[in-house]
């Protein structure tokens, strides 16, 4: 199975597109030949495992293999998967931290041996002086990356819920922070309308949010 990494944010064309992992999506990739499951998977997630890499101090390049290399292991274990939730011990949510763990510390490793290469006098500890405190902080990390992607996950939800021309005035508005006065100069509606809309769609946002926290695992 072969994954193509892009490093660009496709638009979404359909709601669970965006959707954090559920039971139901992770019986539908036991089977590899799923392919719409699995690019709902990566769509997902992609930008999770990538944004963990480059904050536990790897390059973009390196990223990129983690996020491709986390997204093969976990086609190739799917199938054997046992979904355990989380009162009975289980999280996916923390599986998927170790996996993309272990893919970081690879990475790290390949540095060094290119290290290596270049630099007879690389010392042995390399990857103990690269990661030390980087793994006590990864799962803080991660789950600040995780919340961030559930954010983005609601945002993208709430588009495709609500009038295009309120999403645009909460976007300008609270997203981009533009002052009241100029969304109203810049969208043609009155400074009341924006305050209106800001605070009903924040309303709708929270509650995607909430939704969305009760779907993950």
């Amino acid at each position: 199975m072969r994954i193509n990494v892009q490093m660009q944010t496709q638009a979404m064309t359909k709601e669970d597109d965006f959707i954090p992992t559920r039971q139901s999506l992770l019986e539908r990739l036991r089977s590899l030949d799923d392919q719409q499951s699995w690019r709902t998977f990566f769509e997902t997630y992609w930008k999770l495992i990538f944004r963990a890499a480059r904050r536990a101090g790897l390059n973009n390049n390196e990223a990129e293999d983690v996020v491709q290399e986390t997204v093969i292991h976990v086609a190739q274990h799917m199938p054997g998967f046992v979904y355990r939730s989380h009162a009975q011990g289980g999280s996916f949510k923390q599986w998927l931290l170790t996996q993309t763990k272990w893919r970081i510390a690879d990475q790290f490793r390949k540095r060094q041996r290119r290290q290596r290469i270049v630099a007879e006098d690389v010392p042995d500890d390399f990857l103990e002086e690269v990661t030390d405190g980087t793994w006590e902080k990864l799962e803080e990390l991660w789950l600040s990356e995780w919340e961030q992607n559930l954010a983005d996950a609601a945002l993208a939800r709430l588009k495709e819920k609500i009038d295009p021309h309120h999403y645009q005035i909460f976007f300008l508005s609270v997203i981009k922070e533009w002052p009241a006065i100029k969304v109203a100069r810049s969208l043609s509606v009155s400074i009341a309308s924006v305050y209106a809309v800001r605070h009903r769609v924040k309303k709708l946002l929270t509650q995607c949010l909430e939704q969305l926290k009760h779907e993950t695992l």
